[in-house]
This record gives C-alpha cells, structure tokens and sequence, in this order.
C-alpha cells in the first residue's frame, strides 16, 4: 500500500519549473492517491468527485473502481481519509461513479455490472460514514449520473438501467425521486419517451437542464414533477458533438456546457425568460489537437472545468472568456484523448477538488480576487500609487505572460530588487522601498521568442 502526496508552493518570487507540465497561477495543496486500488488496463483507478460543506467543515467525495472515498479538507490543507464505502459492483471494468449530497446523506451511483443506488449517513463525519440503504430493483441499478435540486427534495436519475433480481432492464432517459424521506426515494416521473439518454442534468428550482447526447439540451419545468411542462430546447447548434454536462450560473442569466467529442468547445448560452439558449461564445483549451472537456462547474465570475487530458483549466466568463489559470494533472503522452481530470468541485473558501481518473484526487488553491479586473491588452498596476508596505498587484496583458523577470530600479537607475517568475500572470509584493518614485522592468518573450522590455513608473507614498 503506499500514499503519494505532492505539495507544489508557488510562494512569491519563488516558483518551481517543470517544463513538461503546464501550471498557471493555482497552488496545488494536496494530492490523494492510492496505488493498491485495482485499476484498468489504462491504470485509471479513480472517476468521480463532489464537495460539500458539513458543520462548517469542507469534505470532498471521491469515486474508485472499488467505492467511494471521504475526506475532509483540513485547515492545514491536506485531505484527510475519513471513510470509505464498497461499492455493490467493485472493478477495474469500473468507470464511473459520481455523488450528490442531500442533508446528512451522500448518494453514490455507478454504471457498470451490477450496480446500484447508495445511500450513504454523513452526519458523524469526519469520525465514520455509514452505509443505510443500497437499492437494486425496478427503480434502481445501473445510472450514469444523478442531480439533486435539493430546495424541493428532488433526485434527478439520468440513463437508469434497473436490474430486477439480477436481469438488467430497459434503459429508462430519466427518472425523477421525491426523497423528502432521504433513504426512501419515490418514483414520480420517467421520460422523455421520445429520445434514447438523458447523459447528465442541472436543475434549479424545478426548473431542469437535461443533457441528451447527440439530441442536444432540453430545458422542462418540474414544478409538477409527477406531470413536467417541456419548455426549451437546443437541438441543432455551431460545434455540435455529443452534448455532455452543463451547469447554470447564479445569476440565471448564462448556461455553459461541454460536448464531450473530440475537438469541440466548450458553449457559454445567453438564456432569457423564455428559457431560449443561445450560443454566444465557443472557447476551450488545445481544442485544435482534438482535446475533449468533461465536467464543469460555474459562478458568474469564472467556469471551473476537469478538462480530460487537459487537467484543471478555469475561465474567466464575464466577457468572451478567456483561460486565466491552469493545472495539467495528466502529463503521459497518448492520442486517448479522455485520461485526466474527470471532475471538479470549487468551494467558496478558494480551494478547489478535482479528480483524476489516473491521479487521484487533487486539491488546489485560485485566489479569484486576482481576476475581479477583466483583463487588459496591456499590464495592470494596481494600485498606483500604492501606500508604504501595502499590496502592489501586477498583472500581465490578457492573462497571456506567464513567465517574466520583474526588475524595481529608483529614477537613477540603481537595481533594488529582481526576480523571475514562472506560471503567474498575476503577481503581488509588499511596497517596502522609502516613499519616492520607481520604475518597474517587466521583460518577456513575445510570440516570436524576442525579448521584450517593458517599463512602468509607480509611486509609493
């Protein structure tokens, strides 16, 4: 049995260089891996991740083909091993699993062999997790993924392939729980009836975002679960392949979805009253060497993706969006382009899960607060002036210069201070030099590998 955990620091003015692995502006904190866990011929052990908060305390769930893993996000940032849960089905023919949670409940499911719905008690963590149910009938057995919408008490079960005394039964696209009783879900709905897969959904508030594979978004209301009211869909659209997993924004206003297809971007939607998506923007990452995104999550700032063999990229949204961080966590070389980062979860603390279906479960730190600026075509100062011993940020044109040498020179030109920094757009240091007048040295490569000097006066006082 052995453990590997990878502490990366970034620490100001001081960073590790790895040329083989692609790291802009996230601190990798931790990383959970196990290598007794039995594995695929592809050595993928691990699938899906969920993060949820229990008595103030933050707790990521992680899926293996064996189960599924707890921990707790401790203050010192680690991830600490505080249970786990063998699935019905345990393999290395396992690929997914994926969680929700729902009260004191986790809700585990799996797609391969003889699978079932769990139910899983966290109310004593961090001390033990406890299995209370694990159902396999008419209603349950294989599924591909779930959704909760936990404000009317609502399981949403997407691609349900019930197994009935050990005979696996037609595929059903969808079926809707009431699990106002948590152990006890409630059939109320199964549809549509029309397509052949619901792959994954979102829902708020009744209102459902379901992701039908190549028969695109369907948008229903389930203020009636027993009786939906179809409302919306997107059928045919620019860059179609199959139609993965979206997620909704806070505000409403932008849907963002990912087809999980070689080569396809990622759709940020505009959605109006009437629930109509349209596309407005396409962006991805190395999408042109055929790179596929998986699963994101999204606030009205940024979108979090496990990006396949891309590993964690997160994109600024508010505009057109635009790559402000990265970690690639898959670093073998193959043309199996759906390796890697499998799914994510970011917390409102700044630190971020991702799952990595050969690398376990990594956690990360985004100091979101760099990028509340929308990006410039030029370098940011911020503030200028700056106050004696205050915070002076700098921040490189449309987050692009990741790597530079920063020189602080007073106005005759004698060098106080220099540095150079790797995998940052975003750097920040305190203003201890006397009051007075400076000037700022900024070189880089340009997009043709020539030097470039750049210089900026700023003012301490």
């Amino acid at each position: 049995m052995k453990k590997r955990c990878l502490f990366i620091f970034l620490i100001l003015f001081s960073c590790t260089k790895n040329i083989a692995q692609e790291i802009k502006n996230v601190e990798l904190l931790d990383n959970w891996f196990e290598d007794s866990i039995v594995s695929s011929s592809s050595l993928a052990r691990f699938n899906g991740c969920w993060g949820f908060i229990h008595q103030e305390k933050e707790y990521a769930i992680l899926g293996s083909t064996e189960g599924t893993h707890f921990f707790q996000l401790t203050n010192d940032n680690k991830l600490k091993d505080c249970g786990f849960i063998e699935g019905k089905f345990s393999s290395g023919l396992v690929i997914h699993r994926e969680f929700k949670t729902f009260r004191n409940y986790a809700y585990s499911i799996c797609d391969e062999g003889n699978s079932s719905l769990q139910i899983i008690d966290i109310s004593n963590l961090p001390d033990t997790v406890v299995k209370v149910a694990d159902i396999q009938n008419a209603f349950f057995g294989k599924i591909h993924n779930i959704f909760i919408d936990t404000s009317n008490a609502l399981l949403y079960a997407c691609s349900v392939t019930p197994i009935l005394n050990g005979i696996p039964q037609s595929l059903i696209p969808l079926r809707v729980f009431s699990i106002e009783n948590p152990v006890q879900p409630i059939l109320l709905w199964e549809g549509p009836n029309d397509i052949p897969e619901v792959h994954d959904c979102y829902v708020r508030n009744n209102i459902a975002y379901l992701n039908c594979g190549f028969d695109g978004v369907r948008i229903y209301n389930f203020s009636n679960p027993s009786a939906p009211i179809y409302l919306n869909n997107l059928t045919f659209y620019q860059d179609q392949g199959y139609n993965h997993q979206g997620w909704l924004t806070p505000s409403g206003n932008t849907y963002i979805f990912t087809d999980e297809t070689s080569g396809k971007r990622i759709k940020k939607c505009s959605v109006n009253n009437q629930y109509n998506l349209e596309i407005t923007n396409l962006f991805g990452t190395n999408y042109q060497q055929n790179s596929i995104p998986h699963n994101l999550i999204c606030d009205d700032n940024f979108a979090y993706v496990a990006y396949y063999n891309e590993g964690l990229r997160i994109f600024d949204i508010r505009d057109y969006p635009s790559e402000v961080a990265a970690y690639d966590t898959y670093l073998s070389s193959t043309n199996f382009n759906m390796n890697g980062a499998w799914g994510i979860y970011p917390f409102p603390s700044g630190r971020i899960i991702l799952s990595d279906r050969q690398g376990g479960l990594f956690l990360f730190h985004f100091n979101s607060e760099n990028f509340i600026s929308p990006p410039q075509d030029d370098f940011i100062f911020y503030p200028n002036p700056v106050e004696l011993n205050a915070s002076l940020n700098i921040r490189t044109p449309n987050d692009k210069i990741a790597n530079f040498s920063l020189s602080i020179l007073d106005l005759s030109g004698k060098l106080l201070f220099e540095n150079y920094f790797e995998n940052q757009t975003v750097v920040q240091f305190n203003a201890k030099f006397s009051p007075g007048a400076y000037v700022i040295k900024i070189v880089y490569q340009n997009y043709l590998g020539e030097s470039v000097n750049y210089f900026k006066r700023i003012v301490i006082l």
